[in-house]
């Protein structure tokens, strides 16, 4: 199947890519999106470290969801502000 995930903010950042069109096996959820995207480079690693939102489909979701042919997954960093 394939998806597209989204970054935003400092993960963009980090990165350099906001846009990714990712092929998976049937039954892959969220965190195989996040360990796939880890084991691309150092970039990746620092950039999904510690906590993150992430959604599917623009809706909330733990990263235990599975996925479908043609999802869009979106990856928040975590905000901070004053």
């Amino acid at each position: 199947m394939q998806i597209t995930v989204k970054t935003f903010a400092q993960t963009r950042e980090i990165t350099g890519e906001d846009n990714i069109t990712l092929n998976l096996g049937d039954n892959s959820t969220i965190e195989t999106v996040v360990s796939l995207l880890k084991a691309r480079s150092e970039k990746w690693t620092l950039a999904l470290q510690g906590s993150m939102l992430t959604a599917c489909n623009q809706e909330l979701c733990d990263t235990d969801t599975v996925l479908s042919d043609g999802d869009e997954v979106a990856l928040f960093p975590p905000v901070t502000g004053g």
